[in-house]
């Protein structure tokens, strides 16, 4: 399976089990009940042990860098199928950014105080 049909069946998994019973005994249904609280800790934790991850050495660092970047994009996907926000989307907003360079694009986005009222 390639790396896109992966994702894209993981979004479709994560859409279907949002019209799931609460009682349904899967992890993403449990996420999902929990909401953004739970599901932003377990994003900040994976991003943290792929952190750590990323400092050991070899092919075992490697290797554990790869299962905790897994679970990091797992849950961002889960967080993203919990706002009804779908992977073309994010790949379009990719696509918009690639070939330009990070400082330039980073520039061209309106500030957060923007718009808003002091």
């Amino acid at each position: 399976m390639s790396e896109s049909s992966v994702v894209s069946a993981l979004m479709a998994v994560i859409a279907e089990r949002k019209s799931r019973p609460p009682t349904d005994r899967s992890y993403v249904v449990s996420l999902l009940q929990a909401g953004d609280p739970k599901i932003l800790g377990k994003i900040a934790e994976e991003a943290a042990e792929v952190v750590a991850a990323a400092g050991e050495p070899g092919d075992e660092g490697r290797d554990h860098l790869v299962r905790e970047a897994a679970d990091l994009i797992f849950h961002a996907l889960v967080l993203l199928g919990s706002h009804d926000v779908s992977w073309p989307a994010v790949e379009a907003e990719l696509g918009r950014r690639f070939g330009i360079s990070g400082i330039v694009e980073k520039e061209s986005r309106p500030s957060r105080s923007e718009g808003r009222e002091g």
